[in-house]
């Protein structure tokens, strides 16, 4: 049970097969989509929602003054 068992994933990764205990990995479909309607209004609308917001103000400093 090594690099040169045919049997175990280590042999066979050794000797470049693939079989039951080594499987291939699923390739992946890549599909290019064209942006659909309700994707265009999705973003139209995260655009428009944005609220102004006024610059807060200052915060002022609590100093006691003793009399």
């Amino acid at each position: 049970m090594g690099k040169g068992d045919k049997k175990t994933a280590k042999g066979k990764r050794v000797i470049g097969s693939y079989g039951n205990v080594r499987k291939r990995k699923d390739k992946k479909v890549i599909i290019a989509s064209v942006p659909s309607e309700k994707a265009e209004k999705v973003s139209a609308k995260k655009t428009t929602d944005k609220k102004e917001t006024a610059p807060k103000a200052a915060k002022k400093s609590a100093k006691t003054t003793k009399a």
